[in-house]
């Protein structure tokens, strides 16, 4: 079907809603705006041990798609919201909610394990990308051919989302390196089908609307914000970001940062909560927008919001594989998963002047786990409960034990337990 590139781009923006997506735009395929700010970051190590984003292929195909795939002209920018309500409720996460400052009453509970709000439903990826192919199908009967070097992306291609997400309209970068939609906040799934097609792009989103407003930089609870650069841009140290600790790391989190994760044992959302654009004042606009208030990859998802942890390190590899199936938690892996919540204990038991039997005993049950990471982390937390149990436990435990990494953090954790009153 003939078309004009304003028409086409119309009817493409209408089927995009029609399958769900609460925002869409459209940014021409060109190189990248932030080349040089991108090298410097990976430069500086503030990927962490994300090698995958250095990788020179990689960053040569994100700062410009047009490298890999020539024939590539325009990129449809699609964002599903996975927010379903905010303030004090029973789900709400850890850390302040927007615009009020109390913590929900389970999210205050350090007992209990918190899932960032992405994961709590289906896998997103899935989600968003059946329905990005789904578009693709749709465009190629509309201009009746196939469109061969399109690719459809969702947080885990070579692009760079958040910036085609800018170059078509959708939102500014935030202090927290959020796309931040003004009317619709951050709490947005990204996903970017890259096509062979000329079509109309939208104006991109040249304010910055978070002004002196630097909350998500103070409320950060390892410092992984680092304000804006001398250009504006807003930086992130992945290495020290909660989402970066529980989920992409694979070895030992790093003990100063242990504390600062609290009982978050998979993603944070804090720089989200206490960001005035995610406020109980936008929900309105939300609504109007016809964005979704509680998407399939939302909270109705099914997975309770804030589990027992004590429960949570007693499952087994069986349960581990049915609690994860088709959810995005499952990239954490059974160790890593272990690994975070056996820190969250560590944190919630340093706390409590006598810890419950039934948690120290899972710690202690720990320590004999297959796995060196949770040994090593499950040590750790025994540390912080310093009760006598705990003690020796760690003394037992270290006369066995043959990985050194793992005696380190045994005798690392028995000089804590020694300092405790």
């Amino acid at each position: 079907m003939a078309s004009s590139p304003s028409a086409l781009s119309a009817r493409i923006k209408e089927q995009a809603r029609r399958l769900g997506f609460d925002l869409v735009g459209i940014a021409p395929v060109r190189p990248s705006d932030h080349g040089e700010f991108y090298r410097r970051w990976l430069a500086e190590g503030r990927h962490g041990a994300m090698a995958y984003l250095a990788r020179e292929d990689a960053v040569a195909r994100r700062l410009d798609p047009q490298s890999a795939w020539p024939e590539l002209r325009s990129a449809v920018v699609v964002g599903q919201s996975y927010y379903a309500g905010g303030g004090g409720g029973e789900k709400e996460t850890s850390g302040p909610a927007a615009g009020g400052g109390q913590r929900g009453r389970i999210a205050s509970d350090p007992s209990r394990g918190i899932i960032a709000r992405y994961a709590r439903g289906r896998d997103y990826h899935k989600v968003v990308k059946k329905k990005l192919l789904a578009l693709l199908r749709w465009i190629e009967e509309e201009v009746g051919h196939e469109l061969p070097a399109a690719r459809a992306y969702v947080d885990t291609g070579p692009v760079l989302e958040r910036e085609l997400a800018q170059r078509a309209g959708l939102g500014w970068f935030g202090r927290n390196t959020m796309l931040i939609h003004p009317r619709g906040g951050s709490y947005f799934f990204l996903g970017s089908l890259l096509l062979e097609l000329e079509l109309e792009p939208d104006a991109p989103f040249a304010a910055d609307r978070c002004g002196r407003c630097a909350a998500c930089v103070a409320a950060c609870p390892t410092g992984a914000l680092l304000g804006r650069d001398a250009n504006g841009a807003p930086v992130i140290d992945a290495s020290r970001c909660i989402a970066y600790l529980t989920i992409e790391l694979r070895g030992p989190i790093p003990r100063e940062l242990r504390p600062g994760i609290g009982n978050r044992i998979f993603g944070c959302d804090v720089c989200q909560e206490v960001c005035p654009w995610n406020g109980p004042k936008f929900t309105q606009g939300r609504a109007a927008e016809g964005v979704d208030q509680a998407g399939e990859v939302g909270d109705d998802g099914g997975l309770e919001a804030a589990p027992r942890l004590v429960d949570l390190l007693a499952m087994t590899p069986e349960a581990w594989d049915a609690f994860s199936r088709g959810r995005a938690i499952r990239r954490a892996g059974y160790a890593g998963f272990r690994r975070n919540v056996a820190v969250a204990l560590g944190n919630w038991l340093a706390g409590v002047d006598e810890p419950p039997a039934e948690a120290v005993a899972a710690l202690v049950a720990a320590l004999d786990d297959p796995e060196p990471l949770v040994r090593g982390h499950a040590a750790w937390a025994l540390g912080r409960v310093g009760t006598a149990d705990a003690r020796r436990a760690l003394e037992a435990r270290l006369g066995v034990e043959e990985t050194e990494w793992v005696r380190e953090e045994l005798s690392e954790a028995l000089a804590q337990a020694a300092r405790k009153p």
